[in-house]
């Protein structure tokens, strides 16, 4: 089981109301969070400096296996290049990658004291419904997860560089931007997070 590296900075509260944000992206086999499978997740949290400066701090991901009768759409995988058979993927089923995938978040959170994690992500309704899908099908009780309030860089890369793409909205910010490490949830949440944090330090504390 993964465990915090760093400590996180309990100012984070004030800054979010109570909430810890937490940068997630999702790799999916379709657009369905009802039908489809949830194929790879990633999560990247977010630390504050003495100074109140916002930076990524740790990831955690997984690899998932299909839900049982889950749809598998080939233009999907197509995009994400995911191979869900392939032997190396080590992928874990779904309650076991969202359980060690939360009790990490959760010790973020309690040192950050904050009362909730709240889903950041690039059109967050995407990733959040995709979680909130595998969590009822998995029927896990402790989601550190506000059930539906989330910040979606989308929206913010619109207001802050007129830009809801996230390539260009990582160009306007500065922020380098590999297209051939695109899809993959790791490289996609890290470089998310890197712009909601430039985000939030150009923004200031309110």
């Amino acid at each position: 089981m993964p465990e915090n590296k760093i400590t996180y900075n309990p100012k984070i509260a004030g800054r979010f109301r109570g909430y810890l944000p937490i940068v997630i992206d999702v790799e999916t086999g379709g657009l369905n969070p009802a039908t489809d499978a949830l194929l790879e997740i990633a999560a990247v949290t977010v630390n504050c400096d003495a100074q109140g400066v916002f930076y990524p701090a740790e990831t955690i991901a997984h690899h998932i296996e299909p839900f049982t009768g889950a749809v598998l759409n080939p233009d999907s995988l197509a995009i994400n290049k995911i191979d869900p058979s392939h032997p190396f993927r080590f992928a874990l089923q779904e309650q076991d990658a969202l359980e060690q995938i939360f009790k990490f978040l959760q010790a973020a959170q309690k040192q950050a004291n904050c009362n909730r994690c709240v889903l950041v992500g690039h059109n967050a309704w995407f990733d959040l419904a995709f979680l909130n899908a595998a969590i009822n099908r998995s029927k896990i009780k402790r989601n550190p997860f506000h059930g539906f309030t989330c910040f979606d860089t989308a929206t913010l890369g619109a207001l802050m560089y007129g830009q809801t793409v996230l390539a260009e909205a990582l160009k306007r910010a500065q922020i380098p931007f590999d297209n051939n490490e695109h899809h993959s949830a790791i490289y996609d949440a890290e470089q998310t997070a890197k712009l909601f944090c430039k985000m939030v330090n150009t923004a200031g504390w309110p």
